[in-house]
């Protein structure tokens, strides 16, 4: 079933930075990597869920109008909250997904390492409302399995790309490596090359 949230609870009274988002050089060119997918140099609005402790919503911020991050962990949405204080452009809230999920539609929405923490039914409701919401929407998760959680990268990635097809939208990235896969679809079909007039 979806991890409920004294999972994360426990998670982060153990460890302020659970899986080590600012020290390893993995989670570094995550973020990195992220970013670089996105195809247009700046968004009205974007929504981030699962923002943890607020790495990954700085490096989007920089990228946003406004950009909602939510975080089913108190702890989290403290930490998040503290990390971007001095960004204007950042609200970090509570949200337990999917029944939380924001009634408004985004230019992007940013699914980074939370899909798998959803059991089948409800991966597949949120990958409906986030596809259903975002002009654009980038999802990164981990490939390798992980014993507590009900759904593996590569399930979430398939059920996003479902979701996609019946939502319109097209997939413009699909990178895949060892560690990870990262996919980009959007509502606008062109590339970058031809969103910036280079072909």
């Amino acid at each position: 079933m979806t991890l409920p949230q004294r999972y994360f609870d426990e998670l982060y009274a153990g460890d302020g930075d659970p899986w080590g988002f600012a020290d390893r050089w993995y989670e570094r060119r995550k973020r990195a990597l992220t970013v670089a997918l996105l195809p247009d140099d700046h968004y009205a609005t974007a929504y981030e869920p699962g923002c943890s402790i607020g790495l990954l919503t700085r490096d989007l911020a920089a990228r946003c109008g406004r950009l909602l991050a939510t975080d089913v962990a108190p702890a989290a949405v403290t930490a998040a909250a503290r990390r971007t204080a001095d960004l204007p452009n950042v609200r970090v809230e509570a949200a337990r997904l999917p029944g939380d999920w924001p009634a408004q539609t985004f230019e992007l929405v940013v699914l980074s390492e939370v899909g798998y923490y959803f059991d089948q039914a409800d991966a597949r409701l949120v990958a409906a409302r986030a596809t259903a919401s975002a002009g654009t929407l980038v999802a990164v998760h981990w490939r390798h399995p992980v014993e507590d959680y009900p759904c593996g990268g590569d399930a979430v990635h398939a059920l996003l790309g479902e979701a996609a097809a019946g939502a319109g939208l097209t997939r413009l990235v699909h990178h895949l490596e060892d560690d990870l896969v990262a996919d980009v679809w959007a509502r606008d079909a062109r590339s970058v090359a031809e969103r910036t007039g280079l072909r």
